[in-house]
């Protein structure tokens, strides 16, 4: 089933970045504050290899802010 808070991080930013493309009905930064929130729980309980893409994601969220 896998680690829902990295699936629900994974799908946030992808939110985040779509709001910031002018895309969807809601606020980039109510999309990106969400996508930070979802982030942090899930870096808390992941593993070593998810924070590692969790970083990237972290990467991709502040080039959109």
């Amino acid at each position: 089933m896998g680690n829902m808070l990295f699936q629900k991080a994974r799908e946030t930013v992808a939110i985040a970045k779509q709001a910031v493309n002018g895309q969807g009905n809601t606020s980039p930064d109510d999309a990106i504050s969400v996508a930070k929130n979802a982030l942090s729980s899930a870096y808390a309980n992941s593993t070593t290899a998810e924070k590692v893409q969790l970083r990237e994601l972290q990467n991709k969220l502040d080039q959109l802010q």
